[in-house]
């Protein structure tokens, strides 16, 4: 796509999300109700992930690292992230856990994600949640990372009235930013409440310049969203973590699977009974947030 087209593109894009949400806001419910049926006439089919011999992605094995029962836990995990992506996608289905009585808190997972997925002001993939237990003197403190839970029953799809948003093959859940309108149904829908709207600002919007390093584009889902001139190809779009799925397709573990100091992350193809993943999901000493939702969250935690 040449740039004027690109622009062109990127310019209806966001004015007709910005004019489906003033029109909802100025006007009310009856005009709501209109903008959503508008909105229908731009439903597309939810996009078809490819599924087969064709998604079999083969990737040459260490040559310099020594693998055996000392090795660190991200060797492991990436060894096995490397034989999960030998099969087709449909017979992957990634899982992460997340050790609480590992996690000390450092935020190392939330920095490397935003700086991973050059993440906007008001977007962040990764929170961790400060817990204090107990009563004084006697108190702790416990901290709980929280990414998309990428759930098996997605409240936040069937909410999406243009097919934006859906469940891949793998289990993650993705967004089609092209299509999204950002009428933040999805997070509004999600009980977690791990999406976010990106409404186009960058952290230093209120300095004499904007950095060159927020303008640079981000590879989620293997493409390059721009930041040129005053339109983000993300702008207007919810957003949330992917697992890193760009990562995962060049045989990378997730950025904050790597970040994390006390290894306090597991992931991988939860499909592969001889995983670390597959162990770990074993313990019984387990926790989904909010089960009660019925959404069957992939993430867990081990408490």
């Amino acid at each position: 796509m040449d740039k004027n087209k690109k622009e062109e593109t990127l310019l209806t894009k966001n004015l007709s999300r910005k004019s489906f949400l003033v029109t909802a806001g100025v006007a009310g419910i009856g005009v709501l109700v209109a903008a959503e049926a508008a909105t229908k006439s731009r439903l597309v089919p939810p996009v078809e992930i490819p599924t087969g011999e064709t998604t079999i992605i083969k990737i040459d094995d260490f040559k310099t690292v020594k693998i055996d029962s000392k090795s660190d836990i991200l060797i492991r995990m990436q060894v096995e992230l490397k034989k999960a992506l030998t099969k087709p996608v449909e017979q992957r289905k990634w899982k992460m856990m997340i050790d609480t009585r590992k996690c000390v808190g450092c935020h190392a997972c939330t920095v490397s994600c935003i700086a991973e997925n050059k993440l906007p002001q008001g977007v962040i993939y990764r929170p961790v949640t400060t817990i204090e237990m107990g009563t004084y003197p006697n108190l702790k403190m416990k901290f709980l990372p929280q990414p998309c839970m990428q759930c098996d029953t997605p409240s936040c799809v069937p909410v999406c009235p243009v097919n934006a948003t859906g469940k891949r093959p793998d289990g993650i859940i993705n967004i089609d930013y092209d299509v999204c309108i950002g009428c933040g149904n999805c997070i509004e829908a999600c009980p977690y409440k791990h999406r976010s709207m990106d409404t186009g600002t960058n952290y230093c919007d209120e300095t004499p310049s904007v950095q060159p390093y927020e303008l640079l584009p981000n590879h989620e889902y293997g493409k390059d969203w721009t930041r040129e001139g005053e339109f983000s190809a993300t702008e207007g779009s919810a957003r949330k973590c992917t697992f890193c799925l760009h990562r995962l397709e060049v045989g990378e573990l997730p950025q904050c699977v790597t970040t994390c100091i006390g290894r306090a992350t597991y992931f991988g193809d939860i499909n592969d009974p001889n995983s670390l993943i597959a162990e770990m999901a074993a313990k019984p000493n387990q926790m989904k947030l909010l089960e009660d939702k019925g959404t069957n969250p992939t993430v867990t935690y081990l408490m």
